[in-house]
């Protein structure tokens, strides 16, 4: 199974606040077996303690510590907003990027995640793209630089 594929990309979202988006990633995970229905929880009480946004338009939710009992595998969900969702002070994300990362990748994809997404041409494209497939190509081209 691949970290990011099709099935675990959503376009056009419209979240109502940051926790419904993450949601909408964390469920895109549990859909594609990579995480318990748990997990989502996990995502939401980390958001609450420490916020993964992390600039430019860019949320990585992710899971607490003790969650790594409910990944079942290493996975990667996209979550387009196009109007963007509030994220806290005023920090509008346009983009959130669920992680699941069975024992200990979460750092190597966090930082592959934050390199993609840290050239602005990347972040433009992947706004701008319409179909999940662009999505997965723009990705995996930058994982493998």
């Amino acid at each position: 199974m691949s970290i990011l594929s099709t099935n675990k990309i959503r376009l056009n979202a419209k979240p109502k606040d940051k926790f419904e988006a993450i949601r909408m990633a964390g469920q895109l995970l549990v859909d594609a077996g990579h995480a318990s229905t748990a997990y989502i929880d996990k995502m939401l009480e980390r958001e609450q303690t420490l916020s993964t946004y992390m600039g430019n338009g860019l949320a990585i939710p992710h899971g607490t510590q003790d969650s790594k009992s409910l990944i079942i595998s290493t996975g990667l969900s996209i979550v387009q907003i196009p109007d963007g969702v509030d994220f806290g002070e005023g920090e509008l994300a346009t983009l959130v990027i669920g992680i699941a990362a069975a024992g200990n990748e979460h750092l190597d994809i966090l930082t592959n995640v934050a390199m993609i997404c840290s050239e602005d041409e990347n972040v433009e494209m992947i706004m701008k793209a319409t179909t999940p497939e662009e999505m997965v190509s723009i990705f995996e081209s930058g994982m493998e630089s």
